[in-house]
């Protein structure tokens, strides 16, 4: 199954595996789970650790680099998820969870959240 997983969960499976709940922990390490991040997250956390957010303090090169050479499979963004965006419900303005969301949409894979906002989205995101 494939799984995009939202900018927190990332940062956790990366950096504070004890804040991953045992739902998404089990995700993770199952061997049928082809894992990617989005190019989202990683600008997300960029500005989000340029405007001095505590929860962000981490190098999006480095962070980058450990996903793939962890098997993360990057998922870029193109102009089918941004034009996809006008069809998304407005429950979230977070334009980083709406790319998200529409990435998911669009390929068709589940998109992995902890965030209960985005969670309320239709189509393929379960929150863990």
């Amino acid at each position: 199954m494939k799984l995009l997983l939202d900018t927190h969960l990332l940062l956790w499976a990366a950096g504070q595996p004890e804040r991953l709940s045992s739902a998404a922990r089990a995700l993770l390490d199952d061997p049928q789970s082809e894992l990617l991040f989005s190019a989202a997250s990683l600008w997300g956390i960029s500005i989000k650790r340029g405007l001095g957010r505590a929860d962000f303090q981490v190098d999006p090169r480095l962070l980058r680099r450990g996903l793939l050479d962890n098997g993360y499979r990057e998922l870029p963004i193109t102009s089918e998820h941004a034009v996809s965006l006008d069809g998304l419900p407005p429950v979230h303005k977070d334009p980083f969870d709406r790319i998200l969301v529409a990435q998911a949409l669009v390929e068709g894979i589940t998109l992995l959240t902890t965030d209960p906002l985005v969670a309320q989205y239709p189509g393929p995101v379960r929150a863990v």
